[in-house]
């Protein structure tokens, strides 16, 4: 049987992760505007950079999804159209939504609307009504398993529903159903429904007796802090279920790690039309997933209830440790001149960077040089001079990557 190519959906901050989804073979990005989205805390992007956006992403022959997916408060109805209407002139995809005040308005406007997994939905006839509502794309509960998606998708196919499907395949998990929490909001007043969430959840705690004032400090395992999903040794059966598109989570993430985790993903995905997706390719995959930042990895809710899926210690291997700044690039050459500010570079070291407008990039250190002299080390305070395979622009940041020790 031939199984539909999901469409790889990738997280884009600010320019940078955008930029690097794109290298790393992305179909598509899906972004927030300053405020009204839930991810408030990324960089996230000005409304009137739009249209910048998009002429990027169809030179790269991808789509751009723009997130209206928070609560919405009838105070903020005019800056939801306003939103909307700056969208609808930089040719937006699809905005991603779930609040019904803002469907009808990106409908009335001709948008495409794609429906948020703050939504929850999780049954067929939900789907049914959702579409007729001029819905086109709906990302599932997180709680949702296989069996239930490729009931769902058989249905899609049966009654020949104007609708796909859309789910997670990586990245954080909340420990609430579908994201559903008022613990920032109660805490500290940042509300996770609101996109300002600050996870008290994943922090420790203390515990405390209340007949004798004995106490103990939970952290260890972090009993309200879930391990993120990962799902690139069950991708042949995600992909099998008919799911149409794959989503990685990760709007607050840094470049580099938008950067391998949808190069991983678009491997994953290649390999299995290709027919060479085998255990040995997926545990190399996942190997390279547990460099990037994580906090251990579960499947979630895709083979049922997880019997083990909080941990919320960091596992990931590798570590960026800050180098210094690019002051100079020279083109024809390709070499890039580094302050560094920091720790000292050896020959023979991985270096990453990025900048405001540059995309995560690594590379290994075969030469130093310093006044057009050959070193092994360059220390603080000094300026060395490394050849790239990418191109850097000043005032990039430049890291030592690095096995955590």
């Amino acid at each position: 049987m031939r199984y539909e190519r999901p469409e790889l959906t990738a997280p884009a901050g600010d320019w940078s992760a955008l930029k690097s989804a794109a290298i790393a073979g992305a179909d598509s990005v899906y972004f927030g505007v300053k405020d009204l989205n839930m991810r408030h805390q990324a960089g996230n992007f000005d409304v009137l950079e739009l249209g910048k956006i998009m002429d990027l992403l169809r030179e790269k022959g991808m789509k751009g999804y723009l997130t209206l997916n928070v609560i919405v408060f009838d105070r903020e109805m005019d800056k939801v159209r306003s939103i909307l209407d700056h969208a609808v002139k930089a040719g937006v995809d699809a905005v991603i939504l779930w609040d019904m005040a803002v469907l009808e308005e990106a409908r009335k406007l001709g948008l495409k609307v794609h429906l948020s997994t703050q939504a929850s939905v999780s049954n067929y006839e939900a789907l049914k009504h959702y579409s007729s509502l001029g819905v086109k794309r709906a990302v599932l509960a997180r709680e949702c398993t296989l069996s239930d998606i490729k009931s769902i998708t058989k249905r899609i196919g049966e009654e020949k529903l104007d609708l796909s499907i859309e789910t997670f395949i990586h990245g954080a998990m909340c420990v609430s159903i579908s994201g559903r929490c008022f613990m920032s909001e109660d805490t500290f007043g940042k509300s996770a429904n609101r996109g300002e969430c600050i996870q008290p959840c994943r922090r420790e705690f203390r515990i405390t007796d209340m007949d004798d004032d004995t106490s103990y400090v939970i952290g260890r395992d972090y009993v309200l802090s879930p391990k993120d999903l990962c799902t690139v040794g069950i991708l042949d059966r995600l992909i099998e279920a008919g799911i149409n598109a794959f989503k990685i989570e990760g709007r607050i993430r840094s470049p580099e790690y938008v950067k391998e985790v949808t190069t991983v993903y678009r491997e994953a995905i290649d390999a299995y039309f290709d027919n060479t997706l085998n255990d040995d390719l997926k545990n190399s995959l996942y190997g390279r997933l547990k460099r990037m930042y994580n906090r251990g990895f579960s499947e979630g809710f895709y083979l049922g209830r997880p019997d083990e899926w909080v941990s919320g210690r960091l596992e990931n291997e590798y570590e960026k440790v800050f180098l210094g700044e690019v002051v100079k690039f020279y083109k024809k050459i390709n070499v890039a001149e580094i302050l560094i500010r920091n720790e000292g570079i050896r020959k023979g070291q991985q270096i990453l960077i990025n900048g405001k407008t540059t995309p995560a990039s690594f590379a290994r250190v075969d030469e130093l040089e310093q006044d057009h002299r050959p070193v092994d080390f360059a220390p603080r305070g000094e300026t060395v001079a490394i050849k790239l395979p990418f191109t850097a622009r000043p005032k990039d940041q430049a890291y030592i990557w690095q096995k955590k020790s």
